[in-house]
């Protein structure tokens, strides 16, 4: 696919799911101590299971200094609930503290720092630096995003380093900030992976899965 014609998927994708208030993640955090903790928590569960835990692992734990005094045993009950939790419970308390010993309690701001910490590999260090600091040197590839992308016709691949180096050569700096939340608005809720919903997408008429569908190629 060429430039132009992405970047008319991303004006009609972003015309059909706006993004109100500047919100453009579905975890809620009010810190990036709490984006990269919940992030982390996030791999392989849903959005709402993590968000459902928040209140009583922060409450518990609310800064990287409470965390870093925890052992993992101790934070394993409060995140029980999503998948994982055990390793997940050890990832987030060597996080803090790595954060306590080796960035002063703050949570860095370049994606090579967070890739340092543990649970974090470049999906988790994009969506960080994204979401609680604007900061965008690239676009992560969740799930949705490399399902949706490889239909488009975004890329051709299924790697996620290689998806997310074809979105970055295909749309605008200016605009990585939204793709990964437009295509996840997409995957979720029109380009699921069992019975996607053709009649209802907004890009239909420039996607490459549907075309090849109506001509008998898939």
């Amino acid at each position: 696919m060429n430039r132009e014609t992405a970047c008319e998927v991303y004006r009609r994708l972003l015309a059909h799911y706006p993004i109100v208030g500047g919100k453009r993640h579905f975890i809620d955090f009010d810190s990036p101590f709490e984006s990269l903790i919940l992030t982390i928590l996030s791999a392989q569960t849903t959005d709402r299971a993590v968000n459902a835990i928040r209140d009583d692992l922060f409450s518990r734990y609310p800064t990287p200094e409470a965390l870093a005094r925890a052992e993992p045993e101790e934070v394993e009950p409060l995140i029980r609930s999503i998948g994982f939790h055990r390793s997940k419970a050890r990832y987030i308390v060597g996080t803090a503290r790595k954060l306590i010993s080796d960035f002063d309690g703050e949570v860095p701001r370049t994606i090579v720092e967070l890739q340092s910490l543990p649970g974090v590999g470049r999906k988790t260090a994009n969506i960080v630096l994204s979401h609680a600091f604007g900061i965008n040197v690239g676009i992560a590839v969740d799930t949705h995003v490399r399902r949706v992308s490889k239909r488009i016709g975004f890329t051709d691949s299924t790697n996620p380093d290689i998806i997310e180096r074809d979105l970055m050569a295909l749309f605008p700096e200016e605009t990585w900030q939204d793709i990964n939340y437009l295509l996840i608005r997409l995957g979720r809720e029109v380009c699921t992976a069992q019975n996607p919903k053709h009649e209802e997408c907004v890009v239909a008429d420039l996607c490459r899965y549907y075309r090849d569908l109506r001509a008998g190629r898939k």
